[in-house]
């Protein structure tokens, strides 16, 4: 009996996917085992970006290594279709302000035009009662993207 691969995604494919996503979860190097988070993310074309709140291990691991594994995926109830890309690179902190803050604003629109609850705020640093829009006025998270992508691996359903 012959072994079956999963067929992969052409670049058009994946970038498609990530594009239309918005929630990943990242790999951080954990003490002994990889210590894996969810996280709301927004794609330019280019880099993926994050926000994360300003505690919590994954601040812990990011400050000792900042190399992790992002993945993203899409699939249908029954799993009759899928698709996933696997990214290994590094996580930088964004520190101009300026980029902060155009970041963050991607972040509210993101909130917006998917019409998520604001219970997510929670998840950024902020109350739900929050406007989305506090997002980009107040600095309760980091930002962070993801560079130096040296392995990427992207799969989809026969």
């Amino acid at each position: 009996m012959e072994i079956v691969k999963i067929p992969r995604m052409e670049k058009k494919e994946y970038d498609s996917l990530i594009e239309e996503g918005y929630v990943c979860r990242i790999a951080f190097q954990g003490e002994k085992y990889p210590y894996i988070a969810p996280f709301l993310y927004v794609f330019d074309g280019k880099f993926l970006y994050f926000l994360s709140t300003k505690y919590g291990k994954k601040i812990e691991y990011f400050r000792k290594s900042p190399y992790v594994a992002v993945e993203i995926e899409k699939y249908t109830r029954d799993l009759s279709c899928y698709t996933f890309v696997s990214m290994q690179g590094y996580l930088e902190e964004v520190t101009d302000s300026i980029d902060k803050k155009l970041i963050r604003k991607e972040f509210v629109t993101l909130v917006k035009d998917k019409k998520l609850s604001n219970n997510i705020l929670a998840a950024l640093g902020h109350s739900p009662q929050d406007p989305p829009s506090a997002i980009a006025k107040e600095e309760r998270s980091l930002v962070w993207k993801l560079t130096g992508v040296k392995d990427l691996v992207a799969l989809k359903s026969i």
